[in-house]
C-alpha cells in the first residue's frame, strides 16, 4: 500500500517499478531529443519529437497543460535557466546551450528529468558549466541514502560545486529560487529540496521515498527573472545557464534512478 508520512509520499517497490517505466519513457524521449538538437533544429521541433516519443509508449505529457504550460517540453536556451516555452520560431544555431526539462506519466505514476545539450562548437565555459551541474546532480543522487536527512543531499550539491569552482577557476551561481522535489503520483510534491544548504536538517530519508534532483547552475548570479509570458526563468544578469535533472528512488539497496537510459 501507498503511504504517506509528514505529507511526504512512501512507495512500494512495485510502485517505484511502475515510476522506473514512466522514466524510462523520459529517458527515451530525452536520448532522442538530444540526438536531433542542432543548429537550424526550433525547440518547437524537439517539443514535437518529446510528445510523439512519450504518446507512442503510451505515456501523456506531464508539462503539456500543468497550470496552463502550453508544451510537453521546457527548452530554456543560453540564458534562460528554466522553464523556457518551446517555439517553431526558436531555431538553435552554432553555440547555443539547451537545456531540455521533460516528464511524462504512465499509468498515474510520473517521470521527470532533464538534460543540457551543447549544440555545435560549444565554448569551454559552457561546456565546463554544463558538467559541473551534472557533476553536482550526481553527487546529489550519490547523498540520497537511507537515513540521511534531505539537506544532507542539499549539501553534497552545494559541495559538488564549490570542487568545480576550484577546479575551473569560475565561481558559479546556484539558481537559489528553484530547486528539487518529490514525485510520484503528482509531478510536484514534497519535500522541496534546495540546492544548497547545511546537511542535517530535514525529513530522514526513507525507502519508498522519490525525489527529483535538479541543480541549476549559472556562469555568474544566483539570482532570475520570469519573463512576461509568466513562466520563462533568466538569469538576472544574462549570463548562460545549465540544468541537469533526475527522478531518483530512495531504496535500502541504495539510489535508484528512475529516470537513467535503459542501458
Amino acid at each position: 500500500m501507498l503511504k504517506r508520512g509528514r505529507g511526504i509520499e512512501i512507495k512500494t517497490r512495485s510502485e517505484l517499478e511502475a515510476m522506473r517505466a514512466a522514466g524510462i519513457v523520459v529517458a527515451r524521449a530525452l536520448r532522442l531529443m538530444t540526438e536531433h538538437a542542432a543548429a537550424g533544429v526550433s525547440t518547437g521541433e524537439l517539443d514535437e519529437l518529446a510528445e510523439q516519443t512519450i504518446r507512442d509508449a503510451g505515456a501523456v505529457p506531464s508539462f503539456k497543460g500543468y497550470h496552463g504550460f502550453p508544451a510537453s517540453i521546457c527548452s530554456s536556451v543560453n540564458e534562460q535557466v528554466v522553464h523556457g516555452i518551446p517555439a517553431r520560431e526558436q531555431v538553435l544555431a552554432d553555440g547555443d546551450l539547451v537545456s531540455v526539462d521533460c516528464g511524462a506519466i504512465l499509468n498515474g505514476w510520473h517521470g521527470d528529468a532533464a538534460v543540457t545539450i551543447l549544440i555545435g562548437a560549444a565554448s569551454e565555459a559552457d561546456r565546463k558549466l554544463s558538467e559541473a551541474t551534472r557533476a553536482c546532480m550526481l553527487a546529489g543522487i550519490e547523498a540520497a541514502v537511507v537515513g540521511a536527512k534531505l539537506t544532507d543531499i542539499s549539501f553534497a550539491i552545494e559541495s559538488s560545486v564549490h570542487r568545480s569552482d576550484e577546479a575551473d577557476g569560475v565561481e558559479y551561481g546556484i539558481v537559489t529560487d528553484y530547486g528539487g522535489h518529490g514525485i510520484g503520483t503528482q509531478m510536484h510534491m514534497e519535500p522541496f529540496l534546495p540546492n544548497y544548504g547545511k546537511p542535517g536538517k530535514g525529513p530522514k530519508l526513507r525507502a519508498g521515498m522519490a525525489i527529483a534532483i535538479e541543480p541549476m547552475l549559472t556562469l555568474g548570479t544566483d539570482q532570475t527573472t520570469e519573463l512576461s509570458d509568466g513562466w520563462t526563468v533568466v538569469t538576472a544578469d544574462g549570463t548562460r545557464a545549465a540544468h541537469w535533472e533526475h527522478s531518483v528512488a530512495i531504496t535500502d539497496e541504495g539510489p535508484w534512478v528512475l529516470t537513467a537510459p535503459e542501458d
